[in-house]
């Protein structure tokens, strides 16, 4: 999730468990060790698809913080030992505030190591990176609380407990979709290698859905206001890689994403898109993996990472896809690109 929530649940979740205790301080100690985790977005480890998919490593694995958290809870205790503090009760806020990063991401599309060292991405890809129907109530919790002090704590566990029970939602919206798509697909007679299923930015009303099917892949969308249960597709190319050998680099993209990528030739130019994380037609993370040389031979290069443009198309017509609005098919409406190859009704 973006910073602003994970500093905001870092927060609330220090607020509820300091109780009495619980002040200003308290706050931003938590707030620092909510966004703790993401400082590895500074380490280099060589490679734009190195950065990529190693970010959400060591710093987000349980096996890592729960340790750490003792660590720094003893260093604090021996260092400045804090007055009405036991040592457990300072050791969970400290692992609580560390180990909600992790858990929150994994409710994302982008993909957590929460057993790292141990390989293996965790998702359930249930809630856009970010979501103002998560944050607002923990920010609204910490303002309302800061006013009104002797209620700080309490408000901090009642604005967990909202955005608990949004998550819930989120899972609950998403497996009404995968439901739905899959009925669909059967009465299409699309027979799926993999689906994968995330919200549309900034909801989970509106979910995109990506189906791996041989050569190609489908595109679909679908409302949990839906009156029409059947999901509408568009078929688009995944391409291939060109040469036989495939460089590490992209084996590592390939299991991140686990198989969801698009090859596409632009400007002499072979780039390799992860098709989980964007829309329809602005994908976030495209890579040029290689390039043509003069006869026209293929030969890769260090992969690097394209600029994310700006998102195109009538982003009203999400808002009215997101209400239920039969009438649009945003799959094909927002794509600012002939990338219809054909539809599925």
């Amino acid at each position: 999730m973006d910073s602003i929530t994970q500093a905001a649940l870092g927060a609330t979740v220090a607020g509820a468990i300091a109780g009495k205790r619980c002040n200003g301080k308290v706050l931003l100690a938590g707030a620092l060790l909510g966004t703790l985790p993401d400082l590895d977005v500074f380490i280099d480890y060589g490679d734009d698809i190195s950065n990529t998919v190693k970010h959400r490593g060591f710093s987000h694995s349980l096996l890592i913080l729960l340790p750490f958290s003792l660590l720094l809870t003893a260093i604090i205790e021996r260092i400045k030992p804090l007055e009405d503090w036991s040592f457990s009760r300072l050791w969970l806020l400290i692992a609580a505030c560390l180990i909600t990063h992790p858990l929150l991401d994994n409710f994302t599309s982008y993909g957590t190591q929460l057993l790292w060292p141990i390989p293996g991405y965790f998702s359930l890809s249930s809630v856009f990176i970010i979501d103002p129907l998560y944050t607002l109530p923990l920010l609204i919790s910490l303002a309302v609380g800061m006013a009104r002090k002797a209620s700080l704590s309490r408000y901090c566990a009642i604005a967990l407990c909202v955005s608990s029970l949004y998550l819930a939602w989120s899972l609950a919206a998403k497996l009404y979709v995968e439901q739905r798509t899959i009925a669909s697909l059967d009465t299409l007679g699309i027979k799926a290698e993999s689906v994968f299923i995330t919200p549309t930015p900034f909801n989970t009303l509106l979910w995109r859905i990506v189906v791996l099917d041989g050569d190609e892949y489908w595109e679909g969308l679908a409302s949990v206001l839906d009156t029409n249960q059947q999901v509408e597709f568009i078929a688009q190319k995944r391409g291939n890689w060109p040469l036989s050998v495939e460089p590490e680099q992209l084996q590592a993209l390939k299991t991140f994403t686990d198989g969801f990528v698009r090859f596409d030739q632009q400007d002499k130019q072979l780039v390799v898109s992860d098709l989980r994380l964007g829309m329809f037609g602005n994908l976030a993370f495209k890579f040029v993996f290689a390039e043509q040389d003069r006869a026209g031979q293929w030969q890769a290069i260090l992969p690097t990472r394209l600029a994310q443009g700006e998102l195109r198309g009538d982003m009203s017509k999400l808002k009215d896809r997101a209400l239920g609005d039969q009438q649009i098919n945003a799959s094909l409406d927002l794509c600012p690109s002939p990338c219809g190859l054909n539809t599925a009704h």
